[in-house]
């Protein structure tokens, strides 16, 4: 999985993001507080499954403040889907090309499409676990943005 972290270096270059140290940790309200932010400004980052139908399945990876949780309701009616969940372990760390809580707020594979909360962007800096459990990234959320390029629905509950 370490080159998911390289990927993710890669990536960032020419962005405004900072790269911090700590304690390994991948809960997000326990990271927040070693990296020393609210758990709002966290991204908390989760594979689903969408089955649209009986044979069309999608594979979605959720951003939302990490104070709240995913609207699984928001995200079936966002696909008009008829079953929305979270992707078993096996596949989630396939698709995510890491090991569960430093999941990246980007898709690492064409598998899988971004949606992220509005509210993510509200935040004066974006956190995220950089695809390790001992260092994360705060990054400008215009670069976020820019970089991902998710499609933007409220699908936060809290």
């Amino acid at each position: 999985m370490s080159s998911t972290y390289d990927r993710l270096i890669a990536l960032l270059d020419g962005s405004d993001y900072l790269l911090v140290d700590h304690e390994p940790e991948g809960s997000t309200v326990a990271v927040s507080a070693l990296r020393g932010h609210p758990p709002a400004y966290a991204a908390k980052c989760l594979m689903l499954t969408v089955k649209v139908d009986r044979r069309t399945r999608r594979h979605v990876l959720a951003v939302v403040p990490g104070d709240r949780r995913v609207d699984l309701g928001a995200i079936r009616a966002l696909y008009s889907a008829r079953y929305a969940g979270f992707a078993d372990p096996e596949t989630a760390e396939r698709l995510a090309q890491a090991v569960p809580g430093t999941v990246l707020p980007f898709a690492m594979t064409d598998e899988v499409e971004v949606v992220a909360d509005p509210a993510v962007l509200e935040q004066p800096r974006l956190w995220f676990n950089a695809a390790r459990l001992d260092r994360s990234v705060s990054l400008a959320p215009t670069d976020y943005e820019r970089l991902a390029r998710p499609r933007l629905h409220q699908i936060a509950a809290s």
